[in-house]
C-alpha cells in the first residue's frame, strides 16, 4: 500500500506555562507522517528553505517515510511559527507566522507518489491541496483537514475540495463555523452534504467522533496527566488513523474504523508528552500497541 500526505513542514516556537522551545519542528505533513510510520510506509510532500537540517530528512527515513517529495528552496527559509499556550494547555494564542517558502508552494509530486492509494491533504490551503489532487491517478481513499483560516478566507476554494475528497477530519469549533450550526453533530451531518462521506470531528482532551450517513462512533481520548506540548496532536492523530487504514488495505468497515481511531487517539497522547518529536523517537509500535490495550481496559463496560 502507499499513503501520501501533502502539508507544511515548519519550525515551530513554543511557550507553555512551564518551558519554552525554540525553532523545533513542526508542520501538519512531518507529524502525521511520522504517527502514520507506525503502520506503514508514508510518503511526504512539502516545502522547506535553505535552513532545513538533514537530520530530520535522516530520521524520517529511518522511520520509514519516503522524503523525496520534500522540495528544498536553495535561497528560501523554512514556514516559521510561534505559539504560547494558556495555563489549560488546550488555548493558544499565535504570536508570529512566517509563510516564507510556503507561501509560493505549488507541490510537485514525483511519478510513484502519483499512483498512491492513500491520500491525506493536510493542512495547508485548499489551492494547494486541489494541486495536489490533481496529480493524483485514481487514489481509493482522499481525506482533508482544513481550519478557520481557510474556512473564512478561502471559502470557494474549500467547497471545491470537500467536493472531490471521501473524509473530512475537523475539531468542533472548526466544523460549527463551516455550516453555522451549534450543535456537533448537527454540524457534522450539515458537512457530509457539501461532498466528504464522512466526518471525523477532533475535540481534543475529549477524544473524536466519526460521522457518516449510517453510523456515528465516539472515542475518547486516552488520559494524559503530563501533558506538555499539544502542537501537532491532531495531525498524529489523522496519521494513526489513516496509518492503520491504510495497513489495512482501506477496509472502511466497523471494526476497522473504530480501531483506526483509537489508534489516532494512542499515538497522538504520545505526542503530547513531549515537544516536537522527542516523544515519538522514543515509543516503538509496541509501545503503541500496549497503551491500546490500557485503552481498552479503561473504555470497556
Amino acid at each position: 500500500m502507499s499513503l501520501l500526505v501533502v502539508g507544511s513542514i515548519a519550525y515551530d516556537t513554543i511557550e507553555t506555562p512551564t518551558a519554552r522551545r525554540e525553532n523545533v519542528l513542526g508542520g501538519s505533513a512531518p507529524f502525521f507522517s511520522y504517527a502514520a510510520g507506525f503502520f506503514c510506509p508514508a510518503q511526504m510532500v512539502g516545502v522547506v528553505g535553505a535552513d532545513w537540517l538533514p537530520q530530520y530528512t535522516e530520521m524520517f527515513q529511518k522511520h520509514g517515510v519516503d522524503t523525496a517529495g520534500i522540495e528544498i528552496v536553495p535561497d528560501g527559509k523554512t514556514f516559521r511559527w510561534s505559539g504560547k499556550y494558556h495555563k489549560n494547555m488546550n488555548d493558544r494564542d499565535t504570536l508570529e507566522t512566517h509563510l516564507n517558502v510556503l507561501g509560493t508552494f505549488q507541490p510537485k509530486l514525483p511519478e510513484d507518489y502519483r499512483r498512491a492509494q492513500f491520500v491525506f491533504l493536510a493542512n495547508c490551503a485548499p489551492s494547494t491541496c486541489l494541486a495536489a489532487l490533481e496529480q493524483v491517478q485514481g487514489a481509493d481513499l482522499v481525506v482533508a483537514d482544513t481550519m478557520d483560516l481557510w474556512i473564512s478566507t478561502t471559502r470557494s476554494d474549500l467547497d471545491t475540495l470537500l467536493k472531490r475528497i471521501d473524509g473530512l477530519i475537523i475539531n468542533d469549533s472548526e466544523a460549527k463555523m463551516l455550516t453555522g450550526e451549534i450543535n456537533t453533530v448537527t454540524a457534522a451531518r450539515k458537512v457530509l452534504t457539501m461532498g466528504p462521506k464522512f466526518v471525523i470531528v477532533k475535540k481534543g482532551e475529549h477524544g473524536a467522533m466519526f460521522v457518516s450517513e449510517y453510523e456515528l462512533y465516539v472515542v475518547p481520548a486516552f488520559p494524559v496527566e503530563d501533558v506538555v506540548d499539544p502542537t501537532g496532536a491532531g495531525d498524529s492523530f489523522a496519521g494513526g488513523l489513516m496509518g492503520y487504514i491504510a495497513s489495512k488495505q482501506g477496509n472502511l468497515d466497523d471494526e476497522t474504523i473504530k480501531t483506526a481511531l483509537v489508534y489516532g487517539t494512542i499515538v497522538a497522547s504520545f505526542g503530547i508528552e513531549g515537544f516536537s518529536f522527542d516523544r515519538y523517537k522514543e515509543i516503538s509500535r509496541a509501545d503503541i500497541d500496549a497503551r491500546r490495550e490500557a485503552f481498552r481496559k479503561i473504555t470497556a463496560f
